[in-house]
């Protein structure tokens, strides 16, 4: 016979994603010196051509595909939820360890830097 262990706090399977990026992603703002910085220039050193590949080697356009639908692109600024490069930088960071996709910190910032040049336009 299967036990089940109750939430306290019961939330759907998304929402508990969500949750737990926001969390990743705020404190990755406040504990990373690259994300503590002002703006886009957590960026500046990005290897873009480095981060699109990475981009397609992970199928992360059909992960969120699968996640919001239609073409994916639902899945960037969810209800203005990401509003500055670091929250940005640590949403991506919470795809790369709920994934396991293995991304070394300067990966993950040249994944971000890409979707802040295509999607998010931080300045």
């Amino acid at each position: 016979m299967q036990t089940r262990v109750r939430s306290l706090f019961p939330l759907s399977n998304r929402l508990r994603w969500v949750a737990t990026a926001l969390l990743l992603g705020g404190s990755l703002v406040f504990f990373s010196p690259q994300a503590s910085a002002q703006g886009a220039e957590i960026f500046k050193d990005a290897n873009l051509a480095l981060g699109e590949k990475l981009i397609a080697e992970h199928k992360c356009v059909a992960c969120h595909v699968s996640k919001v639908g239609g073409d994916g692109s639902a899945m960037y600024k969810p209800l203005g939820k990401i509003n500055t490069a670091g929250l940005l930088r640590g949403m991506v960071e919470m795809c790369n360890t709920s994934m396991n996709l293995g991304l070394f910190p300067e990966e993950v910032n040249d994944v971000a830097a890409v979707l802040n040049r295509d999607h998010y336009k931080f300045k």
